[in-house]
């Protein structure tokens, strides 16, 4: 499998990464408290990536941030599968814009 560039990854998780942040904050920002900051920097991505249009968005202090509170996108080990596939997408859309 070839890998995504950044616009098509933004297509393909944006959406559900919406969804998704919501979802972790409600059901884990009690023991999880970087999941509202998460979803914070989700936002500002989003953003920023919807005022850019067809440009390439900087956003290289979002990504470091989410790599510093996430620990490298660590998946801890009390959460469930939407939290998880929360910071596999961040993982894949960073890993897209840092291509």
């Amino acid at each position: 499998m070839s890998e995504q560039t950044f616009n098509e990854v933004v297509n393909n998780h944006f959406e559900k990464l919406d969804l998704y942040t919501t979802a972790i904050t409600r059901a884990h920002g009690k023991n999880h408290p970087e999941a509202f900051e998460v979803r914070e920097l989700f936002e500002t991505i989003s953003g920023k990536v919807k005022d850019a249009g067809t440009n390439k968005p900087d956003l290289d202090a979002e990504f470091a941030q989410l790599r510093k509170i996430t620990d490298n996108y660590t998946i801890p080990g009390d959460v469930c599968e939407t939290y998880a596939g929360t910071f596999e997408m961040l993982s894949e859309v960073d890993k897209a814009y840092q291509a």
